[in-house]
């Protein structure tokens, strides 16, 4: 694995380019996507290059391109932030105007991501991150042709997973390059013994009720257990339950630090799991339905279990509560597994494709 010098020094050895870093989904909410788009701008920075962030949103990180307000969308199990006003074109073929490349995030994504995707002659860059439900899929493959026309302007595409690329292989061939993390903000600190954390939004497909409905059992059989949630927060009247609600990303990583168990009960529809890939460089057990994203993140380094099975996850958490032995050897192999995530790595990764795309256009 490289180092943190060496990859600067790949980055910083070749010629500068600018990178217009395009997200269609609200820069001020959170979001998997609007996170990767916001580490990357300043990954990509780091290694020597000059970014800018453009995305929907009236507030969001500082000096990033705002094209004004959002509606939100229920698709997927989940709401999504994005921009419907037509208007984002003249603000986006400017700014492409001024870039050697754009890297578009879901470029098939209305309005910003589409309009970025559609506009103006700058080598491009696409990332597809979603792993959609069966009837996009279904739609996709009848729309097979004009999809391959919009992404034919696209001069490299990319996935964060196999699972996002084969919802998009029947109209372009990507390669992939996953998610990053700062794996350096993670861990270092003492295990809080019988602690179980979670991260997510109260959206069904994060599978929640699965976890709470597994507790009570959890807790019969280990009154030691506590349970933090965070991300979500709901009426409660259990001891050993908390939940934080949203949390800044510094009380993120010291709960995760402190962890001993990360569960991840997800129902489906994720296409790469990134809040996995943190609590592995967190050295928490890992728990995890058994979905593709998962099992391509966590691979060994983790317990699976089937998606919406509450006795299963019950049991595989107590099973991780009570062997010490296990539970070791599963954050040890998630500390490793996690270095390949790291941030400046993946970065270093998406510059190349940056040069391939100017090359190719």
């Amino acid at each position: 694995m490289a180092s943190v010098s060496t990859k600067l020094a790949i980055g910083q050895a070749v010629q500068a380019v600018r990178v217009a870093i395009v997200c269609p989904y609200d820069l001020g909410r959170n979001g998997g996507v609007q996170d990767q788009a916001i580490r990357l701008t300043d990954w990509i920075g780091t290694l020597g290059h000059e970014t800018v962030l453009v995305g929907p949103g009236e507030q969001g990180p500082e000096g990033a391109v705002l094209l004004g307000s959002t509606r939100v969308v229920k698709a997927n199990k989940a709401a999504t932030p994005i921009s419907l006003n037509p208007k984002v074109r003249g603000a986006i073929v400017e700014i492409l105007r001024e870039v050697d490349v754009a890297h578009i995030h879901e470029p098939l994504m209305p309005s910003v991501s589409l309009v970025a995707t559609r506009s103006g002659d700058v080598p491009r860059v696409g990332t597809f991150h979603a792993d959609p439900p069966p009837w996009v899929r279904t739609a996709y493959a009848g729309a097979g042709l004009l999809l391959r026309r919009i992404v034919s302007k696209l001069d490299v595409a990319t996935a964060s997973s196999p699972v996002s690329r084969s919802a998009i292989a029947g109209f372009v061939d990507a390669r992939v390059v996953p998610n990053g993390i700062e794996t350096s903000q993670y861990g270092g600190k003492p295990k809080d013994p019988f602690s179980v954390s979670f991260l997510g939004r109260d959206d069904e497909r994060k599978g929640l009720d699965v976890l709470l409905a597994a507790w009570p059992t959890v807790a019969s059989v280990v009154p030691e257990a506590t349970l933090t949630i965070m991300g979500a927060d709901r009426p409660n009247e259990r001891g050993d339950v908390t939940f934080m609600g949203r949390v800044s990303e510094e009380v993120k990583a010291a709960e995760l630090a402190r962890s001993e168990v990360y569960c991840a009960p997800n129902l489906g529809g994720e296409s790469f799991g990134i809040v996995v890939t943190e609590a592995m460089a967190s050295g928490c057990a890992i728990v995890a339905s058994a979905i593709p994203a998962f099992t391509h993140v966590a691979g060994d380094a983790a317990e699976y279990v089937a998606p919406a099975d509450a006795s299963a996850l019950a049991e595989r958490i107590v099973a991780l509560l009570t062997d010490t032995e296990r539970t070791r050897s599963l954050q040890t192999k998630a500390l490793d597994r996690s270095a390949r995530f790291d941030g400046l790595l993946i970065a270093s990764q998406f510059v190349t494709a940056y040069r391939d795309a100017i090359a190719a256009h």
